[in-house]
């Protein structure tokens, strides 16, 4: 018996229990069922049983069922099984009876399903062995007719029966096959290889929608470098994102040890080595997507340039997005990266105002992680050292350009509430004020407010001119000796000077 049920919800093992206790066969199948093999937390569960719909929307007090393919959602309290429940404690279990599946002439759906009593049925219809495993953690039963448990231990990816009919059946397994390669850092079985080059233009079949999340799933694996790899030897890359391939074979300047490709795909993979999101995996493997076109070789510098491969590659990258679907809030961020990607310049000319404007251009909340892309583009080079003095000298300029500056706006009050306090005209005693009462905030913050700073500034208009122009000016001093104290503080924390 294999000791997997303490890592099984209560919920998924109630729902289990209940099937078995009314006389029905029931299982955990598929992905759930290989990771648990593999000692790895599932995302989800899903049961298959040879009880019908009707039959198992009769045993649980709450259902529903609205769809074609005979899944029932089953809705629980978390551990217990009760008619009524909060929402924190709702939980969904998926039950899908033994199913047979007829022809899929659109490379996607069955044309017609039919309930099955017998689990093999079930698990014959499936994509690959390893997912192609039925286990019951109240009894310890497995299920391994296509000795999927034997391809976990080998580290192989194989398809259920022929390859050709399981691709036919359903293209997307295509992008699976290598999506789950990439996931597990498993390989590709040479017949199930073989088969989906044979068939990679059944891609074209599927929707955008569909290709996408698989694209997705694959980005956000260890490994998606080897899985791009593989998408591009096996013919699936052109039906997904062909941009990508016209970088192969594109030699770039001194700087760079590998072609535009290389590059691209070693950009993402040290994007998912940091286990960075979504957004900037995607920046990274678009960022330089258009240096083939904009690439010119230059006899003055000796040199290929890719002048303005930013520019046309933030507009291309937004058109291949569009293409497959995605989200338009991650469309604007990617696109956004992929334009301001090459900020990176020399700090010995880099000024704070243009900081400033490219925090401006690309926002607060996105500027780190444009940092974050640059030092994959770095790596994906060839080079060792991810951050060199420079980007660390162009980080703790933006880390300064976010701090506000210490200055006479944190005061609660100005020039205007001045003179309606002391009536006095417009002049310069109101900004020896002003500097002044800023001298006693700097000493004592707790005098910030508005109380305290109008009492004050009635008692020093009384001074003269001269007075208030010496405090005034100690007030000045402090504040820019804060601000050079700050600064200090922020190149320290990047250690740079």
């Amino acid at each position: 018996m294999h000791n997997f049920t303490s890592n099984i919800p209560k919920e998924v093992t109630m729902v289990l229990a209940v099937l078995q206790n009314a006389s029905f066969e029931a299982f955990l199948v598929g992905g759930c069922v290989r990771d648990l093999l593999m000692h790895r937390k599932p995302n989800d569960y899903d049961i298959t049983t040879n009880a019908t719909p009707e039959e198992i929307i009769e045993l649980f007090p709450k259902t529903f069922y609205e769809n074609t393919f005979g899944t029932v959602g089953v809705v629980t309290c978390g551990e217990e099984n009760l008619p009524v429940c909060s929402d924190e404690s709702i939980k969904i279990v998926d039950v899908t009876p033994y199913r047979l599946e007829t022809t899929y002439s659109d490379n996607r759906h069955p044309d017609a399903v039919e309930w099955s009593k017998n689990v093999e049925d079930d698990l014959k219809r499936r994509d690959f062995t390893i997912n192609a495993i039925a286990y019951n953690p109240i009894t310890g039963e497995i299920v391994d007719p296509f000795y999927g448990q034997k391809d976990i231990e080998d580290k192989i990816i194989r398809a259920v029966g022929g390859p050709d009919i399981r691709f036919n059946e359903d293209a997307l397994r295509l992008m699976r096959a290598i999506r789950l390669m990439s996931q597990l850092d498993f390989d590709i079985h040479s017949v199930t290889r073989e088969s989906i080059e044979r068939n990679a233009h059944l891609l074209d079949n599927i929707s955008r929608e569909r290709v996408r999340d698989e694209f997705t799933k694959l980005l956000m694996t260890d490994f998606p470098m080897r899985g791009l790899v593989i998408m591009k030897e096996t013919g699936l890359l052109r039906y997904v994102v062909p941009e990508l391939e016209r970088g192969i074979g594109v030699e770039q300047n001194q700087a760079h040890t590998f072609d535009v490709w290389e590059h691209n795909l070693r950009t993402l993979q040290h994007s998912a080595d940091k286990k960075w999101p979504l957004h900037v995996r995607l920046s990274a493997i678009f960022h330089d997507i258009s240096k083939p076109e904009t690439r010119r070789y230059s006899k003055e510098k000796n040199d290929y340039t890719f002048y303005g491969h930013d520019v046309v590659g933030g507009r291309v990258t937004r058109e291949i997005m569009e293409r497959l679907k995605f989200p338009k809030e991650m469309i604007e961020r990617v696109s956004m990266f992929v334009r301001w990607h090459m900020f990176f310049s020399d700090t010995e000319q880099i000024t704070i105002s243009a900081v400033r404007r490219l925090i401006t251009n690309v926002g607060k909340d996105n500027i780190w992680d444009l940092i974050d892309l640059r030092i994959c583009d770095r790596v994906g080079t060839g080079r060792p050292k991810e951050e060199p003095y420079r980007l660390r000298m162009y980080e703790s300029m933006v880390e300064q350009a976010l701090q506000d500056p210490i200055s006479l706006k944190m005061l609660k009050t100005n020039g205007k509430r001045i003179m309606d306090v002391t009536r006095e005209t417009p002049g310069p005693k109101i900004g020896y004020v002003l500097h002044a009462l800023f001298d006693e905030v700097l000493e004592d913050p707790s005098r910030n407010t508005e109380e305290y700073l109008d009492n004050h500034a009635v008692e020093l208009m009384k001074l003269s001119v001269d007075e208030l122009k010496a405090l005034g000016q100690a007030g000045k001093v402090e504040m820019e000796e804060k601000n050079k104290e700050k600064i200090q503080q922020i190149r320290k924390q990047f250690h740079v000077k």
